[in-house]
């Protein structure tokens, strides 16, 4: 992993060590540079009250120049949760993992926002082309293009 990616990472770990994370976001595994993984608990009164979701987040060499390929977990025991962004294998639709990146993201504030775009989601549903998307969808999310129209749910 590039020298620039491996400090930033670093640096960020180093913050949730010392500061802890933001309420209702645990660090559950970052033993390497590549991927990490995360629960979010949805705070507050919301459809989602209460549950509790677990994000991977995987990183190239090129981050914080590039997004990390952020995705819930999908198993026999986990599902990703039932949104309009969120598709059933994982994926997420959201403008910050793609055309909206900056490298002044961390991974607590993309942690932060996934948790606020669950609180404030009016609906559970998936999105409407779930089905096809998930039939060929790549294994990574940021081989998608996803089309970014809808910022009210």
């Amino acid at each position: 992993m590039a020298s620039i990616s491996a400090r930033r990472l670093r640096k960020e770990l180093n913050e949730i060590h010392a500061e802890g994370c933001p309420c209702g976001i645990k660090l559950l595994n970052a033993d390497n540079f590549e991927t990490w993984f995360f629960s979010i608990e949805v705070l507050g009164e919301s459809l989602y009250q209460g549950e509790v979701f677990k994000l991977m987040f995987r990183f190239d060499a090129n981050y914080p120049i590039s997004s990390p390929a952020v995705q819930f977990v999908v198993d026999q025991n986990i599902q990703a949760p039932i949104h309009p962004h969120v598709y059933s294998n994982g994926h997420i639709c959201a403008s910050i993992l793609g055309t909206e990146w900056s490298p002044v993201l961390s991974v607590s504030a993309i942690c932060v926002t996934l948790q606020s775009m669950l609180a404030s989601s009016k609906a559970k549903e998936r999105p409407v082309d779930n089905d096809r998307y998930v039939r060929t969808a790549p294994d990574n999310p940021k081989k998608t293009r996803f089309q970014y129209d809808d910022d009210t749910v």
